[in-house]
C-alpha cells in the first residue's frame, strides 16, 4: 500500500472573482522507503503540492489517501493527528521558537500528542544526537548557526517517528558546507528506511533522491527513477570523510 496516493488532484485559487488553476490533475504515489524529489521552477505548483501532501491545505478536487486514510473524510482533529503522527516537516525558514532551548523546540510535536509520552525529553535528546547536536541541547536558535538550526528542525521532524519526512527547500537558507551536512543527514535517514520527499528548485539537491518528479505549470512533466547522488557541493568526498 502506498504511503501517499494522489488521484487527479486539482487546486484552484479564487481571487476577486477570478480563478487561478495551480495544480491541474496530479496523479502520484509514494511508496514506503522511497527518496523522492519534487522539482520545478517558481510557479510550477511545488509549494501547493507540498501543502496538500502535508495535510496543511485541501485540494479543490481529487482524492488523497495518506497511509490508508482518505484525507478528505478527516475532521480537523483527525487531520492534526495525521500531521503530527505521520509527517515530519523540515522547512526552509526553520520555524524554531526563538529563545527556546533546542531540546524544547524538538519536544514540541510530542506536546501535541493525544497523550504526552513520559519519555518525551529523552526522545528529544536522542533525536538531537541523531543529527549530531547532542552537545547543543540547551542552546537557543540565536546561539546556533543556520546549519545547526536546520539540523534542529530535522530532529524535531524525527521525534514522533513519522512515516514520512517532507523537506521544503531544506538547503535554501544555507551555504554549501551546511547544505552538504543537511543533505548527508537526509541521505542517511533514507538509508535507514525513512521515506523522504524533498521539495526543491535545485537540481543538485534533487539528485540526492532516487526518484525525481518534475512539475511544470501544475502538471507532472516527468517522473523518473535513478541512482542517488550522495556528493553535494561543499561536502568532502566519501574517500576523504571520517
Amino acid at each position: 500500500m502506498s504511503l501517499i496516493r494522489m488521484e487527479n488532484i486539482v487546486k484552484t485559487y479564487l481571487s476577486a472573482g477570478a480563478e487561478t488553476p495551480v495544480l491541474k490533475g496530479i496523479d502520484l504515489r509514494i511508496e514506503e522507503g522511497e527518496y523522492a524529489s519534487v522539482i520545478g521552477p517558481s510557479g510550477a505548483g511545488k509549494s501547493t503540492l507540498m501543502t496538500i501532501m502535508g495535510c496543511l491545505g485541501s485540494p479543490t478536487s481529487g482524492r488523497y489517501i495518506l497511509d490508508g486514510e482518505e484525507v478528505e473524510t478527516l475532521n480537523d482533529a483527525q487531520l492534526s493527528r495525521a500531521r503530527n503522527e505521520k509527517i515530519g516537516f523540515v522547512f526552509q525558514a526553520f520555524h524554531l521558537l526563538p529563545g527556546v532551548k533546542a531540546i524544547d523546540n524538538v519536544m514540541m510535536p510530542l506536546l501535541y500528542c493525544h497523550k504526552v509520552p513520559a519519555d518525551a525529553r529523552e526522545r528529544a535528546r536522542e533525536s538531537l544526537e541523531t543529527v549530531g547536536l547532542g552537545h547543543r541541547l540547551h542552546h537557543s536558535p540565536g546561539q546556533l548557526s543556520g546549519g545547526e538550526q536546520q539540523r534542529v528542525t530535522i530532529a524535531r521532524a524525527l521525534v514522533n517517528n513519522p512515516k514520512i519526512i517532507l523537506a521544503d527547500e531544506p538547503t535554501g537558507n544555507l551555504d554549501s558546507k551546511n547544505g552538504a551536512e543537511v543533505m548527508r543527514i537526509l541521505d542517511q535517514l533514507n538509508r535507514e528506511g525513512r521515506t523522504i520527499v524533498i521539495i526543491t528548485h535545485d537540481p543538485k539537491v534533487a539528485q540526492h533522491g532516487r526518484r525525481t518528479i518534475s512539475l511544470m505549470d501544475g502538471r507532472i512533466l516527468e517522473d523518473r527513477r535513478h541512482e542517488s547522488v550522495t556528493q553535494f557541493e561543499g561536502s568532502p568526498s566519501r574517500a576523504g570523510s571520517a
